[in-house]
């Protein structure tokens, strides 16, 4: 009898439970997205910003900030901006790091592309045994049925 490869050995009821956890954690962690809210200021004080994931949350300008020209006030807050969404993808990678652990953390990926492709390449290599193995046995049950 022809092989499964690895699909043979999987423990559906552990794949399963593991999906279940994977879910749950997840749920939970959407549940915190709300709290993430990144800040940023500029040196000065005179630019303050929060954002959050539905993007710019406040915009706060001291009064002094507006007395400087109009080029300087706008590289200002490009910048503050900036530094502000940084800081929301930090806590955002620090909450999945929390909630999903260091290896399981899907974020880890945007910084690494070459890591996301070689993952995706194994998985595709995987399917693909998989598949001729099924096709093989598929095949191997066609001739033994003499169809």
């Amino acid at each position: 009898m022809q092989g499964f490869g690895d699909f043979a050995n999987i423990d559906i009821d552990r794949l399963i439970k593991k999906a279940d956890e994977h879910f749950a954690r997840m749920e939970e962690f959407q549940k915190d997205m709300d709290s993430y809210v990144g800040r940023a200021q500029d040196e000065d004080g005179l630019i303050v910003v929060e954002y959050g994931q539905e993007g710019l949350r406040e915009l706060y300008l001291h009064p002094k900030a507006l007395r400087l020209p109009s080029g300087d006030l706008a590289e200002l807050i490009k910048t503050a901006v900036k530094e502000a969404a940084a800081d929301l993808q930090r806590q955002i990678t620090e909450g999945m790091t929390a909630a999903f652990g260091e290896a399981d953390n899907p974020m880890r990926y945007i910084n690494d592309p070459e890591a996301a492709t070689k993952q995706l390449k194994e998985a595709e290599a995987a399917y693909n045994r998989t598949f001729d193995d099924v096709m093989g046995e598929l095949d191997r049950i066609r001739r033994r049925l003499e169809l």
